[in-house]
């Protein structure tokens, strides 16, 4: 059976009362601590599970290795041996991984040994081959040799019981390979979070149609269902919709049967034809959060028919950095993730700046020569500065004087899982 979680609170997107301009790190905080996950449960095959989130803790049915084993070829025999010159007899047979050794190996004698087979009864320590002399029957050998030289013991990775990944960890082709090796065969998951992509607005086209003066392609759709695509959840088109009260709530009310999160762009402001902020402030749903941040405009919060939505700026360099800053986290959150904050790296400024105080910015950027060097125009309808850039550079809330050698942070978009 499938497990669903319960909705978000009406009050989970509520700023705290007086609260204008929020700044950005205020904001993530207050998501972060409000977003619950949305999805449901399932159990899947490790082969399915790449790229899932982890509904639960997974503990491993057996020790890794399972039985003490030896690391490398040679010649296994008990105990250690001092410096010197030293023959020991060989028994007969061998063991090899996969085949156990049936009897054991009487002190002062030697076995034949390959790697990853499990030590036979009276084996402590391995010995190299290439350190060995073979004779018939006998191999000498020189020493000093440590108790349990060239040998793993049962269970030093892990232990059977052990919590091998942790809830709200995003599956990796390792963590599947340790959970392979561990004996386990499926895993809890959430279900994928399925997100829904609706664009706004009289003026835009799509791409390859004839567009009259004044009318614009529609580059956020495209942008963002790739986007989310790649971050590992599910993307629905709900395509897009004219500047039409009634067409919005329509679709609106069909996308929240179909998706757990939808993302709007543009009409999310306060302008005579911005009705998607009008319909959910209409709807008693909306909370507008002035953040603090460049580029980016308020930002739209709501739900819809108990369904999340993100009001993002129409304007796709602010609807890119609103959704890596803010929505990608908080959606990791609904999919059932841990909140999850991008590595950036303190690097040399290959350009200058003034920054002035009030608001966080994030500048289109990339490395080059071991200098972090941002996009010539910092203005946000600049769409070819995303294709440019290669990260941000994210600048604090105060004041800055930035020159050319000074350290900047640079989030690459890799740390944004793209």
């Amino acid at each position: 059976m499938t497990l669903k979680p319960p909705p978000l609170r009406n009050d989970c997107f509520a700023l705290p009362a007086g609260v204008n301009w929020t700044p950005v790190d205020q904001a993530l905080a207050l998501l972060k601590t409000r977003i619950t996950p949305v999805t449901g449960v399932e159990t899947v095959p490790l082969a399915q599970a790449l790229g899932r989130v982890l509904a639960q803790d997974v503990l491993a049915q057996r020790s890794n290795p399972p039985l003490p084993n030896t690391a490398v070829d040679g010649y296994g025999f008990a105990g250690a041996v001092a410096e010197g010159e030293h023959i020991l007899p060989l028994v007969a047979g061998r063991a090899a991984a996969g085949l156990a050794y049936d009897g054991s190996v009487p002190a002062g004698q030697a076995i034949r040994i390959l790697t990853g087979a499990a030590l036979p009864a009276g084996v402590e320590t391995v010995i190299l081959e290439e350190n060995v002399t073979l004779g018939a029957g006998e191999i000498a050998f020189r020493g000093p040799l440590k108790r349990g030289a060239n040998t793993r013991k049962a269970g030093e990775d892990v232990e059977a019981g052990e919590v091998i990944l942790s809830q709200g960890r995003v599956v990796t082709p390792a963590d599947l390979a340790l959970a392979a090796a561990t004996g386990v065969s499926t895993l809890e998951v959430h279900l994928r979070l399925r997100v829904g992509v609706l664009s706004t607005g009289d003026e835009l086209r799509e791409a390859g149609e004839e567009a009259a003066p004044g009318q614009i392609y529609d580059a956020n759709r495209p942008m963002l269902l790739t986007l989310l695509a790649q971050m590992g959840f599910e993307a629905i088109d709900l395509g897009r919709v004219h500047d039409n009260r009634a067409a919005l709530q329509d679709r609106l009310d069909a996308a929240a049967a179909e998706v757990d999160v939808i993302l709007t762009s543009g009409g999310a402001s306060a302008g005579d034809e911005d009705h998607v902020s009008a319909l959910l402030r209409d709807s008693g749903a909306l909370q507008e959060w002035r953040i603090a941040l460049k580029p980016g405009r308020p930002l739209a919060l709501a739900l819809w028919q108990g369904v999340p939505v993100f009001g993002l700026p129409g304007n796709p360099v602010a609807a890119l950095v609103c959704t890596l800053i803010f929505a990608r986290p908080a959606m990791g959150g609904m999919a059932g993730a841990r909140w999850q904050e991008p590595l950036g790296y303190q690097l040399p400024a290959g350009f200058a700046k003034h920054k002035k105080p009030g608001r966080r910015e994030f500048l289109r950027a990339r490395l080059r020569d071991g200098q972090v060097e941002v996009f010539k125009s910092e203005g946000s309808g600049r769409i070819s500065g995303l294709s440019w850039a290669e990260g941000l550079v994210e600048l604090g809330d105060g004041a800055l004087e930035i020159r050319p050698g000074d350290p900047v942070r640079y989030i690459p978009f890799e740390s944004f899982h793209l």
